[in-house]
């Protein structure tokens, strides 16, 4: 009797565990082997995490270093523009980096907490299985034997299901192990979130740290350029090259519409044309008119002069957009303008974006209305983040607002 009542308590679990797991359908992994792979993804995606991390670390801008250096270009107001310029442009790149790279990580903890969520889950449902099957198969207890001894029809009927009950037996270890590795693989999930929640918070803080560091350089040059202006102001000599400076910037921009005009005469009416629409605002995050068209006492020399376009300030950083369709006569540096890109419209009308702390076109390259072209900054004879913005008609500077506004 005693051994048929082994081979019954084996049947006994064959049945109660084909009945409590066999429906079951496990969404996130059906073997060990899948959770085992999926624990060493979450692993490697961990390391990943911390080589982010240390990263992160060593990339902030030694800024005393920065004004260190910069302190040796001071003699010359031009090299010392264009040098801080440079520096200005590498910590905006480093923070428009870092907050790509915390757009990412806050994906990858969502991402991470949908799986911990479904492990979560799926560990509740293999616990609740297993806590049924303890339960039926003590309040059973020996008279369900019986019922098993009874329905079988010969000794023959009994041994076959007692051949059963080895295969449930090893059904039996195999859901404990998955049981067991949807633990670990939880644990895995909790790791990687705290890994990657280290990152994100590492990330904001050098950005914080950055955008800081970019204050620290624009208030430099600020403070270099107002005192140029006080010594400008008792000196006409200084307040004369400056006006040399502006209409050497007007130069550049004349040669650059020669250039197109004489491209134009070979392509044989083949040219661009103006269709008289009406412009894109190129600053849309921009939060006042610091500076408007005409005639203005210029911030550095005091003096009455012509201001050739209209200053939008806006955050460091924030998109410039083609004001409308056109070809990239130029997408370059100048002491005076900066980074800064001119597009041509066709029939003699072109537009001018100035003081940019990046550039995303180039020269020859088409656009059309709305692209984004590049980032407003304080680079060049500038005070403060915005977009110089001109617009130039048949060689001259015309007011813009016609074009913005209708």
């Amino acid at each position: 009797m005693s051994v048929k009542k082994g081979h019954l308590i084996r049947i006994l679990a064959l049945i109660l565990l084909l009945s409590l797991f066999g429906g079951t359908r496990y969404t996130y992994a059906e073997t060990t082997e899948e959770i085992e792979a999926s624990i060493k993804e979450k692993q490697d995606q961990i390391k990943q995490a911390e080589a982010e991390k240390k990263k992160i670390q060593g990339q902030l801008t030694d800024i005393k270093k920065v004004v260190s250096d910069l302190k040796k270009s001071k003699e010359n107001l031009e090299t010392y523009v264009t040098e801080l310029d440079k520096n200005l442009s590498e910590v905006q790149e480093k923070i428009n980096e870092l907050k790509g790279l915390i757009a990412d990580k806050e994906a990858e903890i969502k991402e991470t907490e949908e799986d911990l969520a479904e492990a979560e889950a799926t560990k509740d449902a293999q616990y609740e299985a297993m806590k049924k099957r303890i339960k039926m198969m003590y309040e059973k207890g020996d008279s369900f034997y019986l019922d098993i001894i009874f329905s079988s029809g010969s000794f023959s009927d009994i041994i076959n299901k007692a051949d059963y009950a080895e295969m449930l037996s090893k059904y039996d270890s195999e859901k404990l192990e998955e049981f067991k590795q949807t633990c670990d693989y939880i644990e895995t999930c909790k790791e990687q979130l705290e890994a990657e929640k280290e990152v994100l918070d590492e990330a904001k803080a050098k950005v914080d740290e950055e955008e800081a560091n970019l204050e620290t350089l624009i208030s430099e040059k600020e403070n270099e350029i107002a005192k140029t202006s006080s010594s400008i102001a008792s000196n006409q000599a200084e307040a004369k090259a400056i006006e040399e400076d502006l209409q050497e910037t007007t130069a550049v921009i004349q040669a650059l519409e020669k250039a197109v005009a004489e491209e134009k005469s070979k392509l044989n009416g083949g040219a661009l044309t103006y269709d008289g629409g009406m412009f894109k605002w190129p600053a849309p995050s921009y939060t006042r008119i610091s500076d408007d068209y005409g005639w203005r006492t210029h911030p550095i020399t005091g003096a009455q002069q012509f201001h050739s376009g209209i200053d939008m300030a806006a955050p460091g950083g924030s998109p410039i957009l083609a004001a409308y369709d056109g070809n990239v006569v130029a997408a370059s540096y100048n002491s005076s303008m900066g980074n800064y890109i001119m597009i041509s419209h066709g029939d003699g009308v072109y537009t001018v974006y100035m003081h940019a702390s990046a550039l995303y076109v180039s020269q020859g390259q088409y656009v059309a209305r709305g692209d984004k072209i590049g980032a407003v900054g304080t680079t060049g004879r500038s005070t403060g983040n915005h977009l110089h913005f001109s617009v130039r008609v048949n060689g001259s500077y015309v007011s813009p607002w016609p074009y913005l506004r209708g």
